[in-house]
């Protein structure tokens, strides 16, 4: 018994354990974040049965490399065959629930039966660790480029816009965005080799950095389709406002015009206003079209502090308040003549099923199209943005069996792994998986009681 127990003890804890691994990488891939799951046992590498292999598996595995969110979970036979042809297939499948930081931290279960046919495979975003243009004039102006490890890599024309490169001249202090232009202006790439950037960036120009933006896959892109930006020099304007926000309405797109000068929140004058002025404000906070521009807001949404003592005059074609002419002028503006603007949310939400709109099944709009949240890691923080953005009152913690009452959702199911910190003024900012991510069904639809309260809109 004891030569047994012994033995037993040699396996499990020895240098050469069973189901130990000391390193992980992706190989046959056209990056090191994609490719074949291998693992490092001692001196070989061994492959991953697919068997419970799913996307929270692949999010633990991109994070664990450094690889950015997860794209897709991929057969590994897609990526040539084994080398050597007697490569092992490692002992344990993964159940990973998708927040661990390594797959060392997930639970295992006994691979029975595994072959090279059921390897697992992975597809990663691919991260970088800088942002640079080469080829201008000057440090904002040039050929997008990335850096991704040792190496940079150019940037793919698709989907790109005059959103994208605000974000780009945000990023790199570089002032307001000027022009989108083709990358092939700023000379042959070096080396001639260079690899482009295996994502399309599609940002809506709020973001502080490229990394922030949603990616598209970028099939067939060559150097003939870099992308090429012009930024102003300056990182700031004297004159215009350093930030603009809507403020006290029922969402981030909607509210009473607040710009952000030398340090100070000011509320906007309407004298010195204009609907192309509410264009531009709608551009600049990634909310869509302007669809209201009103004098005067009903007491409970009225500034308090300074009012703005500029004048902005815009085209409507600006990409922010900060490319608009603006200029000192005298006024006797008083808070009841404070400017309202309402735009278009690209990402909107909605109760349904409720007897009014602050109780029923959560639906998120995304990309023209509703669906429901899955309720894994949803709490009452989430429920109190939530109320909050529709305008409603406190939330309620009504038993599992009203919220049931609403019933379940059709179609897609948008977000997952939801984590609010209970203070964000939109859902949209909270942490959430990638848009279209889950493992769940509708019968996990999350559902939302609030308080009824008046949302204080302005006065007709």
């Amino acid at each position: 018994m004891a030569l047994l127990f012994s033995l037993i003890l040699a396996i499990y804890t020895g240098p050469g354990i069973l189901g130990s691994f000391s390193r992980v990488r992706l190989v046959g891939g056209d990056h090191r974040c994609e490719g074949r799951v291998e693992l490092q046992q001692d001196d070989e590498w061994v492959t991953v049965c697919d068997d419970y292999w799913n996307m929270d598996s692949v999010a633990v595995l991109c994070r664990e490399l450094g690889c950015g969110a997860a794209r897709k979970t991929m057969s590994g036979t897609m990526y040539g065959p084994v080398t050597p042809k007697d490569q092992k297939v490692f002992i344990h499948l993964f159940r990973c629930n998708g927040i661990e930081e390594s797959l060392s931290q997930c639970e295992r279960e006994d691979a029975i039966g595994c072959s090279h046919d059921e390897d697992a495979g992975a597809v990663c975003e691919g991260s970088f660790s800088r942002v640079r243009l080469v080829g201008g004039d000057h440090r904002c102006e040039g050929r997008v480029e990335l850096q991704q490890d040792d190496e940079w890599v150019t940037v793919c024309d698709d989907y790109w816009n005059m959103d994208s490169v605000a974000v780009l001249c945000r990023e790199l202090g570089c002032g307001a965005a000027r022009k989108t232009m083709s990358g092939t202006v700023y000379g042959p790439v070096t080396p001639k080799d260079q690899k482009v950037f295996i994502h399309s960036f599609r940002c809506n120009g709020i973001e502080e950095s490229l990394s922030q933006c949603e990616r598209e896959d970028a099939i067939g892109c060559s150097h003939v389709e870099d992308v090429g930006v012009v930024c102003e020099r300056e990182s700031h304007s004297p004159s215009g406002p350093e930030s603009v926000r809507l403020a006290d309405g029922p969402g981030r797109c909607q509210g009473r015009v607040e710009v952000k000068f030398q340090g100070e929140w000011s509320s906007v004058c309407q004298a010195g206003w204009s609907f192309a002025a509410a264009k531009v404000v709608c551009r600049q906070l990634g909310c869509g079209r302007a669809t209201l521009t009103r004098r005067g807001c009903n007491k409970a949404t009225q500034g308090q502090g300074a009012i703005w003592q500029r004048k902005a005059s815009c085209s409507g074609q600006e990409v922010s308040l900060q490319d608009c002419l603006s200029e000192v002028w005298e006024h006797n503006c008083t808070h009841n003549e404070d400017v309202w603007v309402e735009c278009e949310d690209p990402f909107a939400l909605k109760l349904v099923g409720g007897r009014s709109h602050c109780e029923g099944r959560l639906e998120v709009l995304h990309k023209g199209e509703w669906g429901s949240v899955c309720d894994d890691g949803w709490g009452q923080d989430a429920d109190r943005v939530v109320c909050r953005q529709l305008g409603c009152g406190q939330p309620l913690s009504p038993p599992v069996k009203v919220r049931r009452r609403f019933g379940p959702g059709v179609g897609r199911i948008w977000l997952d792994d939801v984590k609010c910190s209970g203070k964000e003024p939109s859902l949209e900012q909270c942490l959430h998986r990638s848009w279209g991510y889950h493992n769940c069904n509708h019968r996990e639809d999350v559902a939302v009681v609030c308080e009824e309260q008046q949302s204080g809109l302005p006065d007709a």
